[in-house]
């Protein structure tokens, strides 16, 4: 879509060819790039799921049709979109609660919770939390078009129930969402994966975020809110709903933020994953995952009793995802595991550190090269030409690991390199368990951003 507006303004006539669900997304793509009528052509239905006549049939029967007009119409560049929208302190809605409620329900601005109706004091008083004028651009959203301020970011925050103090780490997400490395235009891919805010702050317990028990339920304040606060912020500001950029399948509630237990991190020398990612020090890490399961009752009073079923873990949570290792993406895929502190204790009290940790989960994290390729290639679609990894190592597109032999039955890593793997500490303190994510490759990079907290701030008053 996105070439095929470059290549209309350039006055190359383009189209994109799109299955029926996606048509919805095309269009919007394009009108965020400010194209009213953007250059597009529908098959209907799923191409994956059409033998080679229906798909024929399909094409010639009205896709074609599409396809002609598209390449000797005038180009959709001349067709410029003209919005306007309001200004950031016009109001848009008045009345009591309920009538705010149902407004904001009818326009698409809720995610269907109660929200806290953003008055201008409100968004005010939350701006004031952050340090930044509020007419500061962050960057414009590739989705949608729209600049991305302060007061935007503000406006949402508030709607979301957080406090003027957790203001400061919804902008480094904010920065994180920005960042062309993160690929936020990708939040609404089909397999529904969200995002995961990890939090690395020494005021973490201040602010009312928790790191342990239920440390990814909602249910405290700065976790339940902040995650709350992206949902809300992809769907008004990047335009993530279902008639436009969100095409999950299935989908997910929203994700709470998971913040680290920094005192067992500092008891056993083992860096944050900020760290781990070039931000120590308060700082959020962020990335999309597909899927995540729990690793029960993890048994041993050593790491290499206890390594085996972690990488089990890791190897089971990854399937179609590992299309990031080469297709989808180049030595992308970024699995996550999330250890319960007196796990993390266990491991460290032999000596061993986070380094050490991660090339032992390197060569237990493993599965039969068999089912490797068949989930980059038969089975899933999604890698062209469906090579083996014996080809793909001739060719260097991976690591040589990856063809140690012929045999089918090899076991082979799910990761191009130990240091893919990242690991977070969290959770209750007592229990033997640990929680496994697979990740979204470059459809959500890992990357971390530092949280810049005024010297003012007084978090009792703000959470008050």
């Amino acid at each position: 879509m996105r070439a095929a507006v470059v290549a209309e303004r350039a006055g190359i006539p383009a189209v994109s060819i799109v299955c029926e669900g996606f048509a919805g997304q095309a269009r919007a793509t394009g009108c965020g790039l400010g194209v009213a009528e953007p250059p597009v052509a529908v098959i209907p239905g799923h191409v994956d799921a059409m033998t080679w006549s229906d798909l024929r049939d399909a094409f010639l029967a009205g896709t074609f049709e599409e396809i002609v007009d598209a390449l000797t119409l005038t180009p959709s560049d001349a067709l410029q979109l003209q919005t306007t929208e309001p200004a950031p302190t016009d109001p848009v809605v008045s009345g009591d609660f309920d009538s705010i409620q149902a407004e904001f329900i009818r326009r698409g601005w809720s995610d269907g919770l109660p929200v806290v109706p953003p008055t201008v004091q409100r968004v005010e008083a939350m701006v004031a939390g952050g340090g930044f004028e509020p007419g500061h651009v962050l960057a414009s959203a590739p989705t949608t078009g729209r600049e991305v301020t302060v007061w935007s970011i503000a406006v949402n925050a508030v709607m979301a129930g957080c406090r003027p103090a957790h203001f400061p780490v919804v902008l480094a997400i904010a920065e994180a969402l920005a960042d062309p490395s993160y690929g936020v235009e990708h939040s609404g891919n089909t397999t529904g994966a969200d995002a995961l805010v990890v939090l690395d702050s020494a005021r973490a317990a201040d602010l009312d975020f928790t790191s342990g028990a239920g440390a990814l339920r909602d249910g405290s304040l700065g976790n339940t809110t902040v995650g709350r606060w992206l949902r809300l912020f992809l769907r008004n500001v990047y335009g993530f709903t279902t008639d436009q950029h969100d095409k999950a399948t299935f989908g997910n509630t929203f994700r709470v933020v998971l913040a680290e237990d920094l005192a067992t991190l500092d008891e056993i020398g083992w860096p944050t994953v900020s760290a781990d990612l070039g931000h120590d020090g308060d700082a959020i890490s962020i990335a999309r995952y597909n899927s995540g399961a729990i690793v029960g009752s993890v048994f041993g009073s050593t790491p290499e009793q206890i390594v085996p079923y972690l990488g089990d873990g890791l190897a089971r949570i990854s399937g179609w995802d590992l299309t990031h290792v080469y297709g989808l993406g180049r030595g992308h895929y970024r699995p996550l595991l999330v250890l319960s502190p007196i796990l993390a204790r266990t491991i460290a009290a032999h000596g061993w550190s986070k380094t050490k940790l991660r090339e032992a989960l390197f060569e237990h994290a493993r599965i039969p090269a068999w089912r490797f390729e068949k989930l980059i290639g038969e089975w899933s679609n999604l890698t062209a030409g469906r090579r083996s990894l014996t080809d793909l190592v001739a060719k260097g597109h991976v690591p040589p690991v990856f063809a140690e032999s012929t045999d089918p039955d090899r076991l082979v890593p799910i990761v191009t390199e130990p240091a893919k793997i990242l690991i977070a500490v969290a959770g209750d303190p007592t229990r033997t368990n640990a929680y496994v994510f697979s990740h979204d490759g470059p459809h959500g990079d890992a990357i971390a951003k530092a949280i810049r907290f005024p010297p003012s701030t007084d978090t009792r008053e703000y959470l008050a």
